[in-house]
């Protein structure tokens, strides 16, 4: 497995949540509360990658199901938001194995 390095708490509690649930081929964990209008350090804010075989043949609400259901005590104590890209193996090689970038932040203070 390949995975980016979490740096805060909460990153360290899905990455073990999430490789626990899904024993991901490639797992990201990004912290991106600093492009939304929080306090710094917030970590309140995530997007995560997980591309787990057990994916295969459920339905994107389904693999967004199950990977809320793993990050459900970090819902609970304070996640505010968590973008999820719940890929099969071979749906991460046809694109390249890249992740999506994350849009600019419209909300808060941060609109234009």
């Amino acid at each position: 497995m390949s995975e980016a390095v979490p740096s805060g708490r909460r990153a360290r509690a899905l990455t073990e949540a999430l490789t626990a649930a899904f024993a991901p081929e490639h797992l990201e964990v990004r912290d991106e509360s600093h492009m939304h209008a929080v306090p710094k350090g917030a970590e309140s804010h995530y997007r995560v990658v997980v591309v787990s075989a057990g994916f295969a043949g459920k339905s994107l609400v389904a693999r967004h199901r199950e990977v809320n259901a793993a990050a459900a005590e970090e819902l609970r104590s304070g996640l505010h938001a968590l973008a999820i890209e719940a890929l099969t193996p071979e749906q991460w090689q046809a694109r390249g194995e890249q992740a999506a970038k994350s849009p600019p932040c419209l909300g808060g203070s941060k609109a234009g």
